[in-house]
């Protein structure tokens, strides 16, 4: 049965909405009544432009921005976060920017664009403490602290072995959202308080997605999780689950034949139905694990990228509704 896998080994692995109503129509206000305004009332030209380096970022940077921030992507629609590279033309956009968001040591060639251009930037390292990868291995925890009192995180971080996923962790996403605010308002003092405010009703929707998931996942049949690769350690450290990864923290990373028997046991004495495969990475070597073990598969998105006009709510919203099917949650 494994030999079906192995024969995948030369294929490298690389290819109900949440919320609550009243945040929702007042993040569609304070959107509406954002925009950059002339003396005689017209809609202006938005006053900062914002290069974002991967999708949650500019998802953050959108909803705290509205129109008063114009986004450039660095990452395009499809294209693993991972692997990106920047062309010189995308660099020299860059450098035409007011602010740049990113994750130091996420992406190599945005690290090098953001040191050559110089530009203003906020690293999201410097607000969210990443967790150690070998933390991550187990993501097993029980209990997820939901303190969301402003606490500094720049001391605790050394991110040279970390996991990066931290945004499957909506608590730490909505974390992000105040500090993006306040980069915002001292690049552009005059809508201060409206980044203020966007943040604060983006906050609100992400703590509702986030009681949606401790609410959703409190009450299953299993608690492990088999992925792609190990991009989901926040995800079930905060909601006390346990994933096991095909690959480490590198999509691009092949599983050994060893790797593959080990899933294979864990799959026996777990009683797992699923295998998460990923949107825009190969499903290869997992489609021929679960044929070779007789479970199913099924699409956990790490949200590194987005396509088909979905935003990370919608994105995060299927993942739980993924999560709930495979782990049999009441």
């Amino acid at each position: 049965m494994i030999i079906n896998t192995f024969r995948m080994m030369n294929m490298k692995i690389t290819t109900p909405r949440v919320g609550i109503a009243a945040a929702a129509s007042a993040a569609l206000l304070l959107t509406a009544c954002s925009s950059s305004t002339s003396d005689d009332g017209a809609i202006g030209d938005p006053a900062l432009t914002v290069a974002a380096a991967f999708y949650p970022l500019q998802f953050v940077a959108e909803r705290v921005g509205g129109d008063d921030v114009s986004l450039i992507s660095l990452t395009p629609p499809g294209v693993e976060a991972h692997d990106v590279e920047l062309s010189p033309a995308t660099v020299r956009e860059l450098g035409t920017a007011d602010l740049a968001l990113y994750l130091s040591d996420f992406q190599p060639a945005v690290d090098d664009a953001i040191s050559t251009t110089g530009i203003a930037s906020l690293d999201a390292a410097s607000v969210i403490a990443l967790h150690e990868a070998e933390e991550h291995a187990e993501g097993d925890e029980d209990d997820h602290d939901h303190d969301h009192e402003g606490e500094d995180h720049a001391d605790e971080h050394d991110h040279g072995d970390s996991d990066p996923h931290f945004w499957l962790d909506p608590h730490l996403l909505a974390e992000l959202a105040g500090s993006v605010a306040e980069s915002f308002g001292e690049a552009d003092p005059d809508n201060a308080a409206t980044y203020s405010a966007n943040a604060d009703a983006l906050v609100g929707e992400l703590e509702a997605l986030d009681e949606s998931f401790a609410t959703g996942l409190a009450q299953c049949e299993r608690d492990t999780i088999v992925v792609s690769h190990e991009a989901f350690g926040y995800l079930t450290e905060a909601y006390g689950l346990h994933q096991e990864g095909l690959a480490g923290l590198d999509p691009d990373t092949e599983p050994s034949p060893a790797r593959l028997l080990e899933i294979q046991d864990i799959i026996a004495e777990t009683g797992v139905t699923t295998i998460f495969t990923e949107s825009i990475v190969s499903t290869s070597v997992a489609e021929a694990l679960a044929a070779d073990v007789g479970v199913e598969t099924a699409v956990l998105d790490p949200v590194e990228n987005v396509t088909d006009g979905d935003d990370y709510i919608d994105v995060m919203t299927r993942n739980l509704a993924a999560l709930q099917a495979a782990l049999g949650c009441a």
